[in-house]
């Protein structure tokens, strides 16, 4: 299995806004005269005040609630072009696929240089499918930010996914220029190195994610398949192993090969 980087709605929502969101305390104003306090007035909240009402109602899986934040943000400020992007996150979260591009283009509408705007479309255009809307898009995430690892890796897939290897390696060879360690590019390399019949350059690379990822269930499982391929029989049995309890499911047919080795 090839790894894009498909954030989860939940994760991407917490990193973008681990940007924006700052601490915020709520002053409660409370003015003395003679002695005496005066009625407290009721406070309008601020766009950081929303944006944070908004992230903790995501976090707690209450999409209607984040949903309901965003907008008023929007409100306030329609030309916020991160609440139109957090906005989108969340309606993907729902499944609201039509709502979720809708936003991720007003973001851009706003901010033309907003990479992580389109890095998202790219994302909701692949998972309905659309590889090549999904590539245009990935590709002016790059134009904007060409150090964007995961625009690259998830360029990469959708190459890989068209059958063009070379094109798919050049993007996850970026994407570890970029961040050397970068688990889901060592394994992705490795893949392509597996599909292309390069079985050690392929071991390489999935060792190298599990030294970076030890837990790395997948590189385990593809290092078992390769040297059953090899005829090692150990150590694909080790590795296959190894991937089951990581929790990966391994095809019970591959299993059952391996039975007369153990």
């Amino acid at each position: 299995m090839i790894h894009e980087n498909f954030i989860s709605r939940r994760n991407a929502l917490k990193t973008i806004l681990k940007i924006f969101c700052i601490s915020i305390s709520i002053l409660f104003l409370i003015s003395c005269a003679g002695g005496t306090k005066t009625e407290k007035k009721p406070q309008e909240l601020s766009i950081e005040e929303h944006f944070q009402l908004a992230f903790s109602a995501a976090e707690r899986g209450n999409l209607g609630e984040a949903v309901s934040e965003y907008k008023k943000v929007l409100k306030m400020d329609p030309k916020q072009a991160r609440a139109h992007l957090n906005l989108g996150i969340v309606y993907g979260r729902q499944g609201k696929w039509n709502k979720e591009i809708a936003e991720y283009k007003r973001a851009i509408e706003i901010d033309q240089k907003f990479a992580e705007a389109y890095f998202n479309l790219g994302v909701a255009y692949s998972e309905r499918g659309d590889q090549n809307e999904a590539i245009v898009q990935y590709q002016k995430a790059l134009q904007i930010n060409p150090n964007y690892v995961e625009a690259h890796n998830n360029l990469g897939v959708m190459y890989l996914k068209k059958g063009k290897l070379d094109k798919a390696l050049s993007e996850y060879q970026k994407a570890i220029e970029i961040k050397p360690d970068y688990a889901k590019g060592h394994f992705n390399i490795g893949y392509v190195y597996h599909r292309k019949g390069m079985l050690e350059e392929a071991i390489g690379s999935f060792q190298r994610a599990l030294e970076i990822n030890p837990k790395y269930g997948e590189a385990h499982y593809n290092l078992a398949l390769i040297h059953y391929e090899k005829k090692e029989f150990k150590s694909a049995i080790a590795h296959c192993d190894q991937a089951g309890k990581l929790g990966i499911l391994v095809d019970p047919k591959f299993l059952e090969q391996l039975k007369p080795y153990r």
